[in-house]
């Protein structure tokens, strides 16, 4: 944010609030002093830079630097140092050490004492030695164990001689500098410089074996060695043997072996130069867990680094040392560069999960700043990554200067968890026995089976005689039994004589360990002398678990060679001690298809899959024919595999290389030689880009052989082909691929895309995306493309690779969006996020990526079932069509299909429906169940004669249980022409015939077939259509009509030819029409519309009539509306229900957000079932506003959703918030506002704010979040300001914000009514105009509410019930309603308003039966006013007010301009009244009283107040009033105002708006006595009642009453069960009652035995004079007491005033305004400001805001005004608006302050929003409400 005064806002101070929210654990840590002794020796300081590191029990401090002054740790000196470190137990050892190592560095160390200032703990460790390279044992750093009196024994210091053996190997030595580590049980020795070998001059020659010294102290057990190089230095690779530690003194044959045999070289091996190692033992490499840290650099201008990053990873089991990133996995040429991601990999021991992480650089090269983006670890082996956020400098120079840094993870998400293998590959010892291949390997096990993982690392591999070690980390498949290997045939001499290959891993496993017996009970005294004898015999073994090694070893011996033995490259293996599989060999006969073209020369591939895994991809090369895969030719081919078992499925596919690839594959028969089986897959379809679906792959199952004999028996070829398709499409998937690429410069690719779908079961191979649906050219900028993909069985979708091969020039980089998968069959669409770059020169270089779904955007629906359409062209001249075909498939009850199109494009349509041909189609569509009622099929009658005669239509299914299918048989034999029969180009058949197929148990077919008996009729339904007798209302467009029944549909039909007049549609006439169709039963309702076509398309309908020959009935629509593009509400598409509709309706637009839920619940299952099952929380209106922040991509496309949380984790759904009327997402800078549904949680305590984006490009930035509780009232203003995006701020899409840290607003509490309307079954009763309503009750009136018309409410005859929030005023009284006469059908017909309160059930009638309208009906008026009843009980009675108007006796009293009145009373106000109509001519003049009358309103009861103002018009209009006096007739009482002010601009105070109060409210005496009604409420339960006596003592703000006595008296019995008892005290008037205290004693004073409680549900106060009420809910148990000071005291928690309390507290009080603009560009306004406030005494009026001479509402301007008023009590709201006028309206109000100038009590109202049509929400009137 800007500090700057031309910047941003222009502020340059601001108050930062902390986020409790966004609080991090940090880990704690404890100061210590440190003092530190330099020995009193010549010589002894230094001035290099110290350094230090502490040991305790439970880990290790990180690396101190003792920052040197110039005079520190000078000869004979105490240097006091103070550090802080985290809680590591006791301490153990020091270790301290300087990095000079020139000859006067030298430094003599006495001793060093750590105090931890907390506990007073208190360790000295001795030193006097030197650290120095001429002294002593020539080392710099030195190890110093613990004393003091809390190291009972402190440890030794012990000499550790370490031998490093450099192997024999060419160019195995290093001159590079070599440093090792020993780790122990008790700590390590910190990496050690091998500087002084103690036997070799040239240290770590090829073949040398060095020896050095390292003192440290005792370390335990020695576990690990961390052995590396710097390197640094020409040829500094290194081939390290093995490394060999012992404690000096000891012999050699103790020496701890750590085996390496591996390279420390960059361009060898992994490419590491350090190295963990392990003991000698099995499997070396298992025991290491890989952490593979992806950094990624920021694209920031300069961001890129040339200095040396090193991380250290902190974790629960310990943590790592600082290491180095010296060698990247994916090699970018340069690391750390601008944009780019480096991934590494770091070999350690687990060191559990991780907590947090230390990244920095060593600040060297020219550019060392860098900026780092963000950190990424994965650890397959945890299952787990981790997320860092960073997203700043590392610079000398920038921010705070700081080079390294501290992160915590942001989240931590699961992946795929792995287990480490080792593979030992032994190439044989053969001429020409090694390859330059690549190679592959897959393992199976019984737990299914690996991907496939190349082997390869940075060597020179599978050289002839050598062993080759790769750790993988790859899918856990339980207990080997067969490996694949294979290469690839690349390279030259690429033939390769492979021995064996041993794969090792680690399990859990039973072990015997032997234990030391401890047997106590002997006396130690006595049995000295057998000890020695003991020891010996006391070893038991125990079983525990352990981690082992387990080997699956798997000879081979054979070469994988195109030219040696069977020519194989690829070999299956078995385990040596497998008993119970084979190899087997397969016979593979392909069978090409006949069709011209069938033939294809590219390379095919073939897969075969059984019970017991797969062969895996082979390429089929060696065939009988030298030609491969000819027309009509079958060829045939061995396959050499582990026995498969029974087969499954085959999956076959080729590369598209070769001309004409297109391959047309007839069947595939595989005999299995082992038991002689054959299984037959037949196919039957293209593999080609450009025929049929365009996939390149097939996968198939086999199928019973009776269905392939079936074939051959019938003569009739036509028929062979299409029978199996339907069984192969129910077994497989169809996946429909949508692939987006995104919206940057260069985004598109021309290289070749291919994807694999990993299924939990099994995975589909390559998959070449060549044909897209959608596009020509394909993966161009900002495209979908969508490609279809079948596969079968393959599980529930878990990931998906997708990757290109980097063809095609210099535009091979790709920037992919999104994936999304729809099975229609699983019903179930996934969408997986990318948005990455695939391009070698971008982000981290992979052209491949693995991507998971989002669960947020997965959608479930209903699965779809596949159905066999066979469609038969008659064989008639003409009878073929090119256009476009479609089907709708109908069952029972009205369920039917989507419209389905058969051909997907041009090339499809010529092909099918030529004339006497048979064309089938497999679809997948919804089910419509057991029956098929009826089909409509039709075509959109283009292309060139597109007339189409149909024969009939077959659908076949398979049935539900068993094996078979069922077709059923629709006969036509009719045109679907527009020049032949009636014209019609859609028909609606229905089923003649059904013909059952069973596979009966001996395996033949059984054929059953059944005539339909009870098929529906085809009905003629005759269409009157009415158009509208008004100006403009007939219409030239086409006009479509679909019309509903409830057996079915029939479908959208165009009304073309009217059967009386020739142009149809127009003004006042009638149009008829004949639709055949399928009866359609009771007909419910009709959807019309037009396609805006033409001139004038604008079209009134009147009304529709349904006459159903057949049935004789008639179904009449009352209409009544336009269909049109710019009237009422620019619909053209309307749905009517019949006349008289009972059931539910609803409009089109609500249907999609229906469907939208439905995928909601379901997402949300998983997470709920752990919640609190059973309880249904009640539902409540949630209302939420989002304001976007302003910055560059603070916008987002995502959906977004808000998670309420209240008290003990009760949550709500998830609640979509999603924009109105089709937009998608959050504009920058804008105001959205939503209102949600969702359980009531009680109090909230945090609100969880996402998005569904996943991709870095979906970020969106949120200023600000508000969500109110209107039932509770009270709003949460969360100021956010923060991103919700994966590369921005802590990289989370999602973020809970805590209550505390919100602004917490009351607003008005509201209770939900239901509210319907009723308009009248009268002509062109419907409208479309704005309707307002306001209510009035007994305690208060609303505001002004419009009257939502969602597109289909108000019309003629029609009930419509909605919910409304409403103030809390019950009981109603009456409501006003009002329209403003916009629209196109400004006047409305109401009957009657009926209003719910769906807390109580008090229902409420409003009756009208009129016109609100200007042209119709008698009052022709557009405002009424009516009457509540309630229970057939007049609430209010109609009156007549006469009201008297006296002007004052003053000079120029008189007015000329127009006055206006609203008289207020206990029932609510009477709206303006206009003071026009008068007993003379010239009104208001001075000393005169004018009379006004008007009749027919409903009564007000008491009056309070009026509100009088005038227009200031005309000459003069200044006015001076004296009174005004207000009769009600039917009460016959006058009500008086006195005023006796001006209302004049340039009087007094310029006010021309007057509240005048009543005085007839009497002035009551309220320091007198008054009674006090008490009604106390005993609970409903057995226990509750009570026979003794209870008390009360009532306190009040003006004092405390003495203590009323609530007898019990035998005669009357009170405080039974669920009663109410009612007392009436007197007292002093204590003013509001704010508080009561309860007790409860016993009548005759006895002590009380045991515990007796008195249940008090309710104690209501009731103040007798005024009638207030005071409502104590209590609902506690008041303990029986003799005690006085035993009771209970409760506050009040509603209290209401009464009316004459309310009436008799208006007195005129001056208010002073205040209006502070915000401190924004433009924030000022010119135009007109209103204010209206709102208080529990009723509202002001609107008042605009005027002050003479100054230009108000500037940029930082505070305003004040002061307004006269009746006193408003508690204020409730602020409204602020503005007219919009002037040159720049837009206004950014800051705040309103508004001071009740008698009583000094300041109001806050804060705004901090834009009043301005053109930013934010586009309002110019904003509710404001206190803090």
């Amino acid at each position: 944010m800007w500090l700057d005064e031309d910047e941003g806002d222009g502020l340059i101070e601001r108050e930062l609030y902390e986020m409790v929210s966004l609080r991090q654990r940090k880990q704690k840590k404890y100061p210590w002093s440190l003092w530190i002794w330099t020995s009193d020796v010549k010589g002894a300081g230094t001035d290099a830079q110290v350094f230090l590191q502490i040991y305790g029990e439970n880990g290790k401090s990180d690396e101190v630097k003792l920052e040197n002054n110039s005079d520190s740790f000078e000869q004979g000196r105490l240097d006091k140092f103070m550090i802080e470190m985290p809680d590591i137990g006791r301490l153990l050892k020091v270790r301290i050490w300087h990095e000079k190592r020139h000859p006067f560095a030298g430094w003599h160390l006495g001793r060093v004492s750590l105090l931890k200032t907390l506990t007073m703990e208190k360790y000295s460790f001795e030193c006097g030695r030197w650290l120095d390279i001429n002294e002593d044992d020539n080392e710099i750093v030195r190890e110093l164990p613990a004393t003091g009196a809390l190291c009972v024994e402190p440890l030794p210091l012990i000499k550790y001689r370490v031998t490093i053996c450099t192997g024999n190997v060419g160019g195995g030595g290093t001159d590079a500098s070599v440093f090792l580590n020993i780790i122990g049980d008790l700590g390590d020795t910190g990496e050690r410089l091998m500087f002084m070998s103690k036997n070799n001059v040239n240290k770590f020659e090829k073949g040398n074996h060095d020896e050095f010294l390292i003192e440290a102290v005792s370390l335990g057990h020695v576990r690990r060695v961390r052995v590396g190089h710097d390197g640094r230095g020409g040829g500094c690779g290194w081939f390290l043997d093995k490394v060999m530690v012992r404690e000096e003194g000891q012999p050699e044959s103790l020496a701890i072996e750590f085996p390496c045999y591996r390279w420390l070289d960059r361009n060898e091996d992994d490419g590491q130069i350090v190295r963990e190692l392990v003991p000698a033992g099995d499997g070396l490499r298992l025991f290491n867990v890989s952490y593979h840290i992806s950094i990624k650099t920021g694209s920031v201008n300069g961001a890129s680094s040339d200095s040396r990053v090193f991380v250290k990873l902190y974790g629960e089991r310990g943590d790592t040392s600082k290491i180095t990133l010296a060698v990247s996995d994916n090699d970018l040429r340069n690391y750390f560069e601008t944009g780019r991601t480096d991934i590494f990999t770091i070999e350690t021991y687990d060191i559990g999960k991780i907590n947090r992480l230390l990244i920095g650089h060593t600040n060297e090269g020219l550019r060392a700043g860098w900026f780092l983006d963000s950190v990424q670890i994965a650890v397959p082996v945890q299952g787990l990554q981790y997320m860092f956020p960073s997203h700043r400098w590392l610079c000398k120079d920038e921010a705070d200067g700081k080079v390294e840094v501290e992160i915590y993870p942001s989240e931590i998400l699961d992946m795929e968890k792995l287990v480490n293998y080792e593979v030992s590959v032994v190439t044989g010892d053969v001429r020409t026995g090694g390859t330059n291949a690549n190679v592959f390997c897959q393992m199976y096990g019984d737990e299914g089976k690996t991907e496939v993982l190349p082997l390869k690392s940075r060597s020179n591999n599978f050289e002839r005689g050598t062993t080759e070690i790769f750790k993988i980390e790859a899918q856990d498949v339980g207990k080997l039994y067969k490996l694949r290997i294979y290469h690839d045939g690349r390279g030259i001499g690429d033939g390769w004589f492979l021995e064996s290959v041993d794969i090792k891993r680690l399990t859990t496993a039973m072990v015997q360990v032997e234990v030391k017996k401890q047997d106590g009970k002997k006396d130690k005294k006595k049995d000295k002398k057998k000890k020695k004898k003991e020891e010996e015999e006391e070893v038991e073994l125990v079983e525990e678990l352990q981690e082992v090694v387990e080997t699956f070893s798997f000879p081979c011996n054979r070469w994988l060679a195109r030219d040696e033995e069977d020519r194989e490259i690829v070999v299956e293996l078995l385990t040596e001690d497998n008993e119970d599989l084979e190899v087997n060999s397969y016979e593979v006969h392909v069978f090409t298809g006949t069709m011209w073209g069938a033939g294809t020369d590219a390379n095919v591939y073939i897969n075969i899959y059984g019970e017991n895994g797969d062969t895996g991809e082979r390429l089929l090369r060696k065939s009988n024919n030298l030609n491969k895969f000819e027309k009509g030719q079958e060829d045939f081919f061995s396959i050499t595999a582990v026995d498969l078992g029974t087969l499954k499925k085959l999956r076959t596919r080729h590369d598209n290389s070769q001309a004409a690839a297109g391959w047309f594959l007839d069947r595939v028969e595989i005999v299995d030689n082992k038991d002689d089986t054959t299984y037959f897959f037949p196919c039957k379809r293209w593999l080609a880009v450009d025929e049929d679906d365009g996939q390149l792959a097939r996968e198939l199952v086999p199928v019973d052989e009776a269905f392939m004999k079936r074939n051959d028996d019938d003569d009739d070829e036509g028929d062979s082909e299409a029978t199996l398709g339907l069984e192969q499409k129910a077994m497989s998937t169809t996946y429909t691929v949508r692939i987006k690429t995104g919206e940057k410069k260069y985004a598109g690719t021309d290289a070749n895309v291919f994807m694999i779908l990993y299924g939990t079961k099994d995975d589909t191979g390559i998959i070449n995306l060549k044909s897209s649906k959608t596009h020509k050219n394909k993966y161009e900028r900002g495209m979908t493309d969508e490609f279809t993909v079948e596969a079968v069985d393959i599980g529930p979708l878990k990931k998906l690779r997708i990757g290109h091969d980097n063809r095609g020039g210099g535009s091979a980089g790709w920037f992919l969006d999104w994936v999304e998968i729809d099975a229609p069959s699983l019903g179930q669409k996934l969408r997986f996020p990318c948005g990455r770059w695939l391009d070698k020169g971008e982000d981290d270089g992979a052209i491949v990526r693995d991507l998971f779904p989002n669960p947020l955007q997965t959608e479930l629906y209903t699965p779809f079932v596949p159905y066999e359409i066979k469609i038969f062209t008659s064989d008639v001249f003409g009878a073929g069509t090119d256009a476009d075909v479609f089907v709708v498939l109908y069952g029972r009850d009205a369920v039917c299909t989507q419209q389905k199109r058969l051909c997907v494009n041009k090339r499809e349509r010529r092909m099918y429906f030529e004339r006497g041909a048979e064309d089938m189609f497999i679809v997948e569509l919804e089910d419509v169940g057991e029956v098929i009622e009826k089909i409509r099929i039709g075509h959109d009658n283009r292309g060139i004669n597109p007339g189409w005669h149909l024969d009939r239509v077959e659908i076949r299914r398979l049935l539900k249980k068993g094996k078979g299918s069922e077709t059923v048989i629709f006969p036509c034999e009719r045109w679907l022409a527009k020049s032949e029969d009636d014209g019609e180009t859609v028909r609606e058949l229905v089923p003649s015939d059904i013909i059952t197929e069973k596979l009966s148990r001996d395996g033949s077919l059984k054929v059953t077939e059944v005539e339909v008996e009870d098929a529906l009729e085809t009905h003629t339904y005759k269409v009157s259509v009415m158009t509208g007798d008004m100006y403009g209302a007939g219409t030239d467009a086409n006009v479509f009509l679909t019309i509903y029944g409830d057996l079915g549909d029939t479908g959208e039909r165009k009304l073309s030819k009217s059967e009386n007049n020739s142009n149809k549609f127009e003004r006042g006439s009638v149009d008829k029409f004949t639709i055949e169709a399928v009866d359609l039963g009771q007909v419910f309702k009709i959807k019309i519309r037009h396609d805006n076509s033409m001139m004038s398309a604008d079209w009134y309908l009147d009304q529709v009539e349904v006459l159903d020959m057949d049935a004789e009935e008639v179904f009449l629509f009352l209409c009544e509306r336009w269909l049109s593009r710019k009237r009422e509400d620019r619909r053209i598409e309307r749905v009517f229900y019949v006349k008289g509709y009972e059931g539910i309706r609803e409009s089109p637009s609500s249907k999609k957000k229906s469907a939208l839920k439905s995928v909601d619940n379901n997402m949300n299952k998983k997470s709920k079932k752990k919640e609190v099952q059973g309880l249904e929380l009640p539902v409540i209106p949630y209302h939420i506003t989002l304001c976007t922040g302003l910055e560059r991509d603070a916008a987002t496309t995502s959906r977004a959703y808000v998670i309420i949380v209240g008290a003990d984790h009760s949550r709500t759904e998830r609640l979509w918030l999603d924009p109105p009327e089709g937009r998608k997402g959050f504009q920058a800078g804008s105001l959205e506002s939503f209102e949600c549904h969702g359980s009531d949680v009680g109090e909230m305590k945090k609100v969880e704010l996402g998005h569904d984006g996943a991709t870095p490009e979906s970020c969106w930035l949120v200023d600000e979040l508000s969500v109110a509780v209107p039932t509770k009232g009270v709003k949460y203003i969360f100021a956010c300001m923060c991103w919700l995006a994966k590369d921005r701020g802590d990289g989370l899409t999602a973020r809970v914000f805590n209550v505390l840290d919100a602004e917490a607003v009351c607003i008005s509490q509201k209770v939900i009514y239901e509210v319907t309307v009723v308009t009248g079954d009268v002509q062109n009763a419907g409208t479309d105009t704005q309707i307002f309503m306001s209510v009035f009750g007994a305690n208060g009136s609303t505001e002004e509410m419009l009257l939502q018309k969602n597109e289909d409410r108000f019309e003629r005859g029609q009930e419509d019930t909605f919910n409304m929030e409403i103030d809390d005023i019950a009981p109603l009284r009456k409501m006003r309603l009002r329209i403003d006469g916009s629209g196109s059908r400004p006047d409305w017909f109401l009957d009657k308003v009926i209003m719910r309160n769906l807390t109580t059930e008090e229902v409420s009638v409003f009756t009208y039966e009129e016109w609100l309208s200007k042209t119709r009906g008698p009052k022709r008026t557009m405002i009424c006013e009516l009457a509540a009843m309630v229970d057939e009980e007049m609430m209010v009675e109609l009156t007549t007010y006469m009201i008297q108007v006296k002007t004052s006796d003053v000079a120029g009293a008189g007015t000329d301009a127009n006055v206006w009145i609203i008289v207020f009373g206990e029932n609510g106000d009477t709206g303006t009244l206009p003071l026009k109509e008068c007993n003379r001519s010239n009104k208001f003049e001075r000393k005169q009283v004018d009379t006004f009358r008007f009749a027919d309103i409903l009564s007000l009861g008491d009056l309070s107040k009026v509100r009088v103002w005038h227009d200031n018009t005309g000459l003069a209009p200044g006015w001076h009033l004296d009174y005004i006096d207000v009769k009600d007739e039917l009460m016959d009482k006058t009500f008086r105002f006195p005023c006796d002010r001006w209302l004049a601009k340039n009087d007094s105070d310029g006010q021309i708006m007057r509240e005048l109060a009543c005085t007839n409210n009497e002035y009551l005496d309220l320091d007198e006595k008054t009674k006090y009604e008490i009604c106390v409420t005993t609970g409903d339960t057995d226990e509750a009642e009570t026979k003794e006596n209870a008390w009360i003592v009532l306190e009040g703000r003006k004092g405390r009453s003495k203590e009323f006595l609530m007898e019990n008296s035998s005669k009357k019995k009170r405080f039974l069960r669920a009663n109410v008892d009612r007392f009436e005290f007197t007292s002093k008037n204590l003013g509001d009652i704010v508080g009561i205290c309860v007790g409860h004693t016993s009548k005759d004073g006895k002590k009380v035995k045991g515990e007796i409680y008195w249940h008090v549900e309710e104690i209501v106060v009731t103040e007798t004079e005024l009638g207030n009420k005071y409502i104590f809910s209590c609902n506690a148990l008041v303990p029986l007491s003799p005690k006085r000071d035993d009771f209970l005291t409760f506050e009040c928690t509603k209290s209401i005033e009464s009316f004459a309390s309310k009436a008799r507290s208006l007195v005129l009080v001056k208010y002073e305004i205040i209006v502070i603009t915000g401190d924004e560009k433009g924030a000022g306004t010119d135009a007109n400001v209103f204010v209206t406030i709102f208080g529990s005494n009723g509202d002001s009026g609107r008042r605009r805001l005027r002050q003479k001479f100054r230009n108000l509402f500037e940029r930082e301007q505070t305003d004040r005004f002061l307004l006269e008023m009746l006193d408003m009590g508690e204020l409730q709201k602020v409204r602020v608006e503005h007219d919009n006028s002037g040159m720049h309206p837009g206004w950014l109000l800051d705040r309103v302050e508004v001071t009740n100038m008698a009583n000094g009590v300041t109001t806050i109202f804060l705004c901090g929003k834009w009043l301005d049509t053109k930013r934010a929400d586009g309002q110019i009137a904003r509710v404001l409400y206190p803090k």
